[in-house]
This record gives C-alpha cells, structure tokens and sequence, in this order.
C-alpha cells in the first residue's frame, strides 16, 4: 500500500472484554500504518463479542477455547503480514512501537526486536522491566541509538536463561517463525517459540530500553496472576521438560544442564512448598526424587538451603503474628 511492509498484529484473547478495547485502540492509534489486526477469541464468556463489534476493520476469529499457543497459531495461518506481532489483550502499546521496531528490524535485517516496558505492580507504582534484567546488563554498553544489537551468540546465551521479551513486546518477521507457538506449553510459548527461532539458525535480534509498551496486570495473567508455586510447577517443571524434549538434538551439553539446573531447583523449591505450606509429605518426597533421578549433587547442595529460606519465613511469619 504505501511501501512499508504489512504488519500483521495477533491479538489472543480470553475473557478480557473489560480490556480488549483498550489493547485494540492501541493498535489504530499507531503511527505505523500499514497493519493488519486480527483478534483471536479464545472461547470467551463475557462480552468479548459485544466489544469486537465496535471494530469492523478487524479480523475477528472465534474458536473453541484451546490456550494462548493455540489463538497465537490460528491468527498466524490468517495473516498476510510478511512481519508479525502479538500483543496480549491485557497490554497496550504506546504509539510508537511499531513505527521504531519495524524500522530497526528492517534497517539491521534481523529477525526480531523487542522493547522495554512498564510493569503494573500489584502493589505501588510501576516499575521499568528490562533495565533489571541481570542476564541483558552485561549487553548494555553495546547501546547505540537507543538499541542494543545481539548476535548469534549473545541471543543464544540470553535465552537459555531466559526469556527477557514477552509477546507483547516482540516484532517478529513471519519467515522466521519455524511452527509457531505450541500448543503443549502452559506459560512459556513465547519462550519456546523464540527458543526455535535462534536454535533453527544463526539469527540476530536487538532491544531496546526504551519502555513502548504496559503490562497490565490481574489474577488472571498467565504468568504474572499466578501462584509462585503455581509458576514453578507450569512453567519451570512442566513447561521446562517439554522444551528440553524438544530442543534436545539442538542443544549444547552445556546449554542442557542450564535447562536440567533450572529443572531441579524448581523441583526443590517447589517440594519446600508443599511440606511447609501444604503439609504434603508424599508429594514432596516425590518431587525430590525427580530431582535426585536428574542430578544427586546438585539436589542435595539445593535442599539444605531452599528448606532452611523456607522455614526461617515460616517462622518469621508465625512470629509478627504473635
């Protein structure tokens, strides 16, 4: 249309009608103008329909309700943008993302970009995400023109420890997506998504600190509005095991343990939950052993000090209660 390439914006969405609007202006009142919105609703049951209806322009697709992976996956075989964007439908972007995430993404040629925000706190004010990430800090110093380049290298070592670009914040190109999000991840389909991206070939992304976008969140965030043991037992165990299955052929001896590292601690932390908080035994003796079958070691090194954390706040806690 007007020379720039066509952006296609996914948004997921699942009971977010008292939010969906606000995501969805964010994306017409962009500077950037030659996108394609199409909205997923992920079979809701409030007033997602009502609200979509003020939005002729969009693409709307309603399936049954099937997870984030799947609404992501079903607006990627719709779209025809040559690059792609999810944003969540509790988050917004402010009007310039996509203006600076394309023009970096298109200027570099990398693969995909992603930009700093603004983090909801669920108690007191917000507060800027990536400016403490401690596994991006070290990238700092390379900052030029608000952006910070990671190569090969870089980016792989970044995303074996984590994932510091949730969807919302990434502007991907669609021919560097290998199969999408999948559909067996709980939390981190982002994460494994990106996952395939940089273990597929030798691609390149950039950041910048620049905060473009809000998290916004609820006790119904798929990450933030959860338990911590809730977290640990979706994303760290079981999200975890499904990533190091899939990713086992690609993955350096070295890049796995950080993965069986991350695995086992989790297994720990989450076995001190359920003896101190839950008073399960049997439970917690079982995750133990899945973390013994893993590395004996390493388990052992990790109980003495998640166990005595553990106990010293349950302590402290019946303590002010006195």
């Amino acid at each position: 249309m007007n020379g720039k390439p066509l952006v296609s914006v996914i948004i997921p969405t699942y009971n977010r009608g008292d939010k969906l609007s606000v995501a969805i202006d964010s994306v017409y009142n962009q500077y950037y103008d030659n996108i394609e919105l199409i909205v997923v609703d992920d079979g809701s049951s409030d007033n997602t329909a009502e609200v979509l209806e003020r939005y002729p322009d969009a693409v709307f697709i309603r399936q049954q309700h099937g997870g984030q992976a799947a609404a992501r996956n079903n607006g990627l075989q719709n779209s025809t943008g040559t690059i792609i964007a999810s944003l969540d439908s509790d988050d917004y972007w402010h009007p310039d993302f996509l203006t600076r995430c394309v023009e970096k993404l298109e200027n570099d040629k990398l693969d995909f970009v992603f930009a700093n925000w603004s983090q909801q706190a669920k108690v007191g004010n917000d507060w800027d995400f990536l400016n403490g990430d401690p596994f991006l800090i070290p990238y700092f110093e390379k900052v030029v023109d608000s952006w910070v380049v990671l190569e090969y290298s870089e980016l792989r070592k970044v995303y074996m420890e984590a994932c510091p670009s949730p969807s919302s914040s990434v502007v991907i190109r669609k021919s560097s997506i290998v199969s999408g999000w999948d559909n067996r991840i709980n939390i981190a389909d982002d994460w494994c998504m990106y996952l395939e991206v940089i273990l597929s070939k030798e691609c390149r992304a950039a950041f910048t600190l620049d905060k473009l976008w809000k998290k916004r969140i609820d006790e119904i965030n798929i990450y933030d509005g959860r338990k911590r043991n809730e977290v640990l037992r979706h994303l760290y165990i079981s999200d975890t095991l499904t990533m190091m299955d899939k990713f086992k052929k690609l993955l350096t001896r070295s890049e796995m343990y950080i993965f069986k590292r991350r695995y086992m601690a989790s297994l720990v932390e989450l076995a001190k939950h359920e003896l101190i908080r839950e008073y399960n035994i049997k439970e917690c003796l079982k995750l133990l052993k899945d973390s013994f079958t893993v590395n004996v070691p390493f388990t052992l090194k990790m109980i003495p000090d998640v166990f005595m954390r553990g106990l010293k706040g349950k302590y402290d806690a019946l303590s002010s209660r006195a």
